[in-house]
């Protein structure tokens, strides 16, 4: 009996660290990440999220963006976005960074970043800005490469340190040590939800 080929899901994401949440989610539940679009920030993903939606009209695709400080409910947000999403589109929106959903497993972040486990918040989604949390943790490192390369230098002007978006990368790529969807799913709503969306992808009827 034939073993059937890994389900193909387009993406669309605002940078290339998403593209990594992304492509990590789409391996946890078995499915294979195609083409990614998109990567030129917020505005010009939600200019393009019509045409994503018409594209998914035929094939699974997953749109993911931050809610940033967009509002403070989900949902509302999903349907003043997208209306009427096409039946194999996951749009999804993490709360309210998708630094939230790395930091949300506390164990991995705490030995990626050489900072004590307790520094780490507990519940990421109540966070006003999980990106400057992460900033501030890197603060703490043992480290100096971490803080060299996430911590922002004072004359810079700049939220986040030089290698910032590097360091995310390697932290989610990392099979061995690196973040855990599921592990992290647990204290992320948003997360765990597109998690599910996602599955539900893979399970789809045959198009």
């Amino acid at each position: 009996m034939t073993t059937p080929a890994p389900v193909t899901i387009s993406g669309a994401v605002e940078g290339p660290a998403d593209e990594a949440v992304l492509r990590r989610l789409v391996q946890h539940v078995g499915a294979t990440l195609g083409t990614v679009y998109g990567k030129q920030g917020k505005d010009r993903l939600q200019q393009q999220l019509n045409g994503y939606n018409q594209a998914a009209r035929y094939r699974p695709w997953v749109v993911l963006i931050d809610l940033d400080r967009d509002g403070d409910c989900v949902p509302p947000l999903l349907t003043s976005w997208l209306p009427n999403p096409a039946p194999y589109l996951c749009f999804r929106i993490a709360v309210r960074a998708i630094e939230a959903w790395l930091i949300a497993d506390r164990e991995r972040i705490a030995r990626f970043l050489s900072v004590s486990v307790n520094r780490v918040p507990t519940a990421p989604e109540t966070l006003d800005s999980p990106k400057i949390e992460l900033v501030n943790l890197a603060r703490h490192s043992r480290r100096r490469a971490i803080r060299e390369d996430m911590v922002p230098r004072p004359e810079s002007g700049r939220q986040v340190g030089p290698a910032y978006t590097s360091r995310l990368i390697e932290f989610v790529e990392d099979a061995r040590n690196g973040w855990r969807p599921d592990v992290a799913a647990a204290a992320c709503d948003s997360l765990a939800r597109s998690l599910r969306c996602i599955q539900r992808l893979v399970e789809a009827p045959e198009r």
